[in-house]
């Protein structure tokens, strides 16, 4: 590598961090490892490029090249969730959801999102949050003894405060997004109705996750999680509507389209210059979840997280909503005595990556939490299969049993690396 004989301090920490990702299992629902085609593309010359606007109307010469790969990104967006628009430009998720609240509402504005303990995602309303601190946000809950949202709370918060938009979707929601159910409440309501697809995109793409396009108003997601793609986001709708809102251009005085409306939003509103190494980066992962090898991909993924919650089920652990439908699952630990910091910290020793997470009803803080968030797409990502999840789950309860067991810890810690000598991620990296 340059660097090495460059920047020898730097070098260094990226080879501690490939070494890392190749020794520990990372079982964190919103980590994945791209394809060394997309790690190609993401560290490639066009992060060289500024490309202020979009393509055909830069603010900047030269960008022929890199209207090419936007074009591709969104032509190949579009296909694979059946999309008549999208938006490659956000640099994350959550810009992905400003963009789409600021076009959509007015400061102040009541919108209705899951409440982040549970499930839902700090752009969903979280009062530390700039969605929670410029709009009245309304937050609906799971059932406490099912762990699905409660649909009889969200009809009745939605009839008493009457949101001009709800939001669906999640970051720690194991079983399916129930689009079409969120559909009839907001129809009632005359709220539009946005899909946060950022976990089970990958999923849905491939058919293994019901599809937001036909029922949502506008669809928002990360590029990486399950989809496998360069950290980034995107915004997406399945029918390109004329706006509710009567906004017209100046010029023209015609009627803007919503995608004008979201695109002007993203640039210049709340973003300047794309990156455009990573929407290149992102239109060869979307061309990698295009073959069919992907959803076979995706299908291991669920098969992993079903066979990692019938494990931990049969070993007497609290699962939230009892299992699982996509590539996560949530634990409570309460009845085993072990916080989520305590658990994430102990695993952390032995080389189990995982994050504490809060649950629903949960009397702990944030930063302490009850449970724990447990994801596959990493693991299937390196061919591991239901025998290496039912071992990973094995040494996961030897742990939490044995938080502070210095000798067993070092035995799993062993295993732990024996499991990932059969894997190998990136060795051709590896100095």
């Amino acid at each position: 590598m340059i660097l090495e004989n460059t920047d020898s301090k730097m070098y260094n920490i990226l080879q501690n961090e490939i070494r890392r990702e190749d020794e520990t299992l990372e079982l964190i629902a919103s980590e994945n490892f791209v394809s060394n085609s997309v790690l190609e593309m993401a560290g490639g010359v066009m992060t060289n490029k500024y490309a202020e606007g979009y393509p055909g109307k830069r603010y900047y010469g030269g960008c022929q090249h890199v209207d090419e790969a936007e074009i591709l990104a969104q032509d190949r967006a579009k296909s694979l969730f059946s999309a008549t628009y999208a938006n490659v430009q956000p640099h994350s998720g959550s810009q992905a959801n400003m963009a789409v609240l600021m076009t959509f509402l007015e400061i102040g504005d009541t919108v209705m999102g899951l409440d982040l303990a549970h499930g839902g995602h700090l752009t969903h309303g979280s009062p530390v949050n700039f969605s929670g601190q410029l709009f009245n946000f309304v937050s609906y809950h799971v059932h406490h003894d099912t762990g699905r949202v409660d649909f009889d709370e969200v009809w009745d918060l939605a009839r008493k405060h009457k949101p001009k938009m709800i939001i669906c979707g999640g970051s720690a929601y194991p079983r399916f997004i129930e689009f079409e159910q969120f559909r009839e409440v907001a129809d009632e309501v005359n709220a539009f109705l946005m899909a946060d697809i950022a976990h089970p995109a990958g999923l849905v793409a491939t058919g293994l996750h019901p599809s937001p396009i036909p029922t949502c108003d506008v669809i928002t997601t990360t590029t990486h999680k399950t989809l496998r793609g360069p950290r980034g986001g995107m915004i997406m709708m399945g029918e390109d509507k004329e706006n509710p809102w009567g906004k017209v251009a100046t010029k023209s005085g015609r009627v803007k389209r919503i995608s004008e409306l979201i695109d002007s939003m993203v640039m210049p509103g709340i973003q300047g210059g794309p990156l455009m190494h990573i929407i290149a980066a992102k239109a060869v992962a979307f061309g990698e979840a295009l073959k069919p090898e992907f959803r076979e991909y995706t299908r291991q993924i669920v098969d992993n997280a079903k066979c990692i919650a019938e494990e931990f089920l049969s070993r007497g652990y609290n699962l939230v909503s009892g299992g699982t439908d996509t590539h996560l699952v949530l634990i409570d630990l309460t009845e085993n005595g072990i916080t989520g910091k305590k658990a994430e910290n102990s695993l952390e020793k032995v080389g189990i990556t995982v994050n504490k997470n809060m649950v629903p009803f949960d009397q702990k803080s944030p930063f302490v939490t009850s449970g724990i968030r447990i994801g596959t797409p990493a693991v299937t990502t390196r061919g591991m299969k239901q025998d290496e999840m039912k071992t990973i789950v094995a040494l996961i309860d030897k742990v939490v049993s044995s938080p502070d067991s210095e000798d067993l810890l070092s035995t799993v810690m062993s295993e732990v690396q024996d499991i990932c000598k059969d894997f190998p991620l990136y060795k051709e990296l590896i100095g």
